[in-house]
């Protein structure tokens, strides 16, 4: 749902139809992102026969998680996240890369994290494709 959202806001049943599910069960977790600070409520608008609707917008918190306080935790989520968008997308669309080396890990991390943050602060230019990243560092042994 914050991925769905993140180009432009959608109702809850826009997000259920999307996402195949009942729109009492959509909105159950769509109030739980706006509580939780990753969905943000639009304006309402007029629906399709003047019934008020209220579109979500994700707020990008979720794209910048300090995973320092409960790192399993989000780190968790960020992996189903991940495997959640391949799922959507297909394996075929991934263009996947694995390399282990020899290097100073905090080095690496910082180098990474740099990169993350400038690709981050970039403005969205609606000309240009959105891309995903997941990167995860861990143990070569």
């Amino acid at each position: 749902m914050i991925r769905m959202t993140f180009d432009r806001p959608l109702t809850n049943k826009e997000l259920a139809e999307r996402l195949g599910k009942d729109p009492a069960t959509t909105l159950h977790h769509v109030r739980k992102l706006v509580a939780a600070g990753f969905l943000e409520a639009m304006p309402p608008r007029a629906g399709n026969r003047g019934a008020k609707e209220i579109p979500y917008r994700s707020t990008g918190l979720s794209w910048q998680l300090d995973n320092s306080e409960n790192a399993v935790a989000v780190g968790e989520a960020m992996l189903h996240a991940f495997l959640g968008e391949v799922a959507d997308i297909g394996l075929e669309d991934v263009d996947q890369s694995r390399l282990v080396v020899t290097v100073d890990p905090e080095e690496l991390k910082q180098r990474l994290a740099s990169l993350m943050d400038e690709l981050a602060a970039q403005p969205v230019r609606p000309e240009v494709p959105r891309v995903a990243i997941y990167l995860a560092v861990y143990p070569g042994d």
